[in-house]
């Protein structure tokens, strides 16, 4: 979509895809940090009336790139992004396994939050 925009509300804890000032979709996510910083997305949605458009993959692809200038890794435990990632390799490293057993461990912790 051309006119897109995604916008990092890092303290609500959402990637935003705004389209005409409406956000279409978004990617909940929080900032795990021990044993390291990784962001750890948790949940992808996006509104049935613009689904089919590319939104997820372009919030997918916007939150390994905001990763990457971070230096930080993705744990992903979104069946949405787990997936993309795994289809763009070449854009989205693996997550070590002792990483997301972590991002496990504060999800469990923390069962209001999402």
């Amino acid at each position: 979509m051309k006119d897109l925009e995604i916008r990092d509300d890092r303290e609500a804890g959402r990637l935003e895809a705004l389209t005409g000032g409406e956000v279409v979709g978004r990617i909940e996510y929080f900032v795990l940090e021990s044993p390291e910083r990784a962001l750890v997305p948790v949940h992808t949605i996006v509104e049935p009336a613009h689904e089919g458009q590319g939104i997820a993959g372009s919030l997918a692809r916007e939150l390994y790139a905001i990763a990457g200038r971070e230096h930080s890794p993705v744990a992903s435990l979104c069946p949405y992004v787990t997936r993309w990632a795994e289809r763009h390799p070449d854009e989205a490293r693996p997550a070590d396994p002792d990483l997301l057993t972590a991002a496990k461990d504060w999800l469990s912790a923390h069962p209001g939050r999402f």
